[in-house]
């Protein structure tokens, strides 16, 4: 809608006003995109590339949103931090804070310092029980805020552990089960009783067993090659012949060092010849031939391998199953004395949450009568002289909740209680909820009347509200703009509006106007001053700028808006 425009708010009260799809609702999505909003490239012209907000916020240097932006790395300027969002065609957004580039999410964050965003979506929002919860608690601040962080804490223990016991006792069968296979599978791995690389050395003994005769033929051979056959006297064998020569070469050592090097390697080369030819003596020895030995070895790798069949690749591995499976074991065999440790921290919870639950309703109570009153007296001055706010904060009974004010009642993360904000317009009406008891106007008036006492007590610099007094006219919209006005002297006020008689208390009135080239509507703003905010008036009134009647009538409005200022 909007081509280019540059908007320039009054500290005070300023009000948007304009013709019906001229673009007004546009000035508050670009507040709300400098805030962190969500980038919808519906947002951009078509056929151009991009859209871009930017916007000068003056905030105090030791405010907390000025401490959070350097944080961030932004920097201010002349005491303004400087905001600017980009959000391309395709869907892509860009956020500079302070002159650098920052996730969105941090916007987001200063949004909740800098403006409180209002429009009929909140009027509907605020139908709803949940959020009229949150609002007195909001208001109540840390009187609920304390015993609500307890409670929250408690509350989400009590799940854990309720959802564990419940895992346990729903289970029990599926347990059962598990802990006979595994009781089953430790008894069999105890009877073979397994060592750690047992399977190894009965696999190399096996292979010894299988092939003792030709071992045994080989051990002989070599025997015979190193130290001689006794049966063979004439023979030659290696000893022998390195005997020799060491005795030759021993004969004329002193002669030459070099020989004398020679025949003491040839020595050693003696002594190897004289260990391996013992050691395959004792080998022959000691190698068993022994068919029975082999069947026994045999059966016992048989043994063990049924059990890596099962439980895992070599007996390492079943080793490693059942020290586990003997630790889970012991856990699924304690479940019964768990089960009594969690139903007695269960039920210590439960206490515990009615204690808080209690608190909290007592917190509420009390917050909630002094909020009534405040609204109340808010409404008195938005033209509801007789109208009444009051809550209803109530529980409900549920055998399997937590005890409230001598009873079990529900309860839910954040507390037990239900929360309705009633209405009384007028004496002769009972109360009743807002949702079924308020007018369009009337529910227009509650949420500003809310608004206002949020002001005082959680104030924001900047309060925006997007057309919150639809349904209201006549003299509730003459009251609507002077307590806006009243609003505005301890903050900034921005209202985009369609009623003159708010629009006329505004300390500046901005007109969002379009043109139309034949192709392309075209939407820019400007403020309005004199004649021209006369004229706006004269056709917010009547649909006429140029009547007479509606020019005397805006002219009356604006002369007592200013009286009452």
């Amino acid at each position: 809608m909007i081509d280019d425009a540059v908007v320039e708010l009054s500290p005070g009260f300023t009000a948007v006003t304009g013709e019906t799809g001229a673009g007004k609702t546009m000035v508050v999505t670009s507040l709300g995109l400098l805030l962190g909003g969500r980038a919808d490239p519906a947002l951009v012209r078509i056929g151009a590339g991009k859209a871009v907000v930017e916007g000068r916020i003056t905030v105090p240097r030791d405010a907390a949103v000025a401490v959070r932006a350097e944080e961030a790395g932004a920097e201010l300027d002349d005491g303004a931090l400087l905001i600017s969002r980009t959000v391309s065609a395709e869907g892509r957004s860009r956020a500079h804070l302070g002159g650098r580039s920052v996730p969105v999410g941090v916007l987001a964050e200063l949004a909740d310092e800098l403006v409180a965003v209002h429009g009929q979506t909140d009027q509907q929002g605020l139908l709803k029980l949940s959020r009229q919860r949150q609002a007195l608690d909001r208001y109540a601040g840390e009187a609920v805020a304390g015993p609500l962080a307890k409670y929250g804490e408690a509350y989400k223990r009590l799940r854990a552990v309720a959802a564990e016991l419940d895992e346990i006792t729903t289970r029990a069968r599926e347990r059962a089960q598990e802990a006979d296979l595994l009781r089953f599978g430790l008894d069999e791995i105890a009877a073979v009783e397994p060592r750690a690389g047992e399977d190894v050395e009965l696999a190399e003994e096996a292979e010894r067993l299988g092939h003792a005769e030709a071992l045994a033929s080989a051990a002989a051979v070599a025997h015979a090659g190193l130290a001689g056959n006794p049966e063979d006297p004439e023979g030659v064998d290696a000893g022998t012949l390195v005997a020799g020569a060491q005795r030759a070469l021993d004969a004329v050592r002193s002669h030459d060092p070099a020989l004398a090097a020679l025949a003491d390697r040839i020595g050693e080369i003696g002594i190897l010849l004289r260990d391996a030819a013992g050691d395959l003596a004792g080998y022959a020895d000691d190698l068993d031939a022994d068919p029975l030995r082999l069947a026994a070895v045999e059966e016992r790798r048989a043994a063990l391998t049924g059990l890596t069949r099962k439980y895992g690749e070599d007996i390492a591995t079943v080793l490693a199953w059942a020290e586990q499976s003997a630790a889970r074991l012991t856990e699924l065999d304690g479940d019964d004395e768990r089960i009594g440790e969690l139903t007695a921290e269960r039920d210590a919870l439960r206490s515990e949450l009615g204690g808080l639950a209690q608190a909290l309703t007592d917190a509420r109570t009390e917050a909630a009568e002094r909020f009534a009153a405040a609204v109340t007296a808010e409404l008195a001055s938005l033209a509801m002289p007789h109208a009444r706010v009051s809550f209803d904060i109530r529980q409900t009974e549920d055998p399997e909740g937590v005890e409230v004010g001598g009873r079990p009642v529900a309860y839910g993360p954040a507390g037990a209680d239900e929360v309705e904000l009633l209405l009384a317009p007028h004496p002769g009406a009972p109360p009743r909820p807002i949702a079924k008891g308020a007018s369009g106007g009337e529910l227009s008036r509650v949420m500003l009347a809310v608004e206002v006492v949020f002001a005082g007590t959680d104030p924001v610099p900047t309060y925006l509200f997007d057309e919150v007094d639809a349904g209201v006219g006549g003299k509730a919209a003459v009251e609507i703009g002077r307590r806006l006005a009243r609003l505005a002297k301890t903050a900034q006020v921005v209202v985009v509006t369609h009623l003159p008689q708010v629009a006329a208390f505004a300390d500046r009135q901005l007109l969002v106007e379009k043109t139309n080239d034949g192709s392309v509507t075209r939407s820019g703003v400007k403020v309005l001053e004199g004649e021209d905010r006369v004229r706006e008036l004269s056709r917010m009134l009547a649909g006429q700028e140029d009547s007479e009647t509606a020019r005397a009538h805006a002219e009356e409005l604006l002369a007592a808006a200013r009286a009452d200022g």
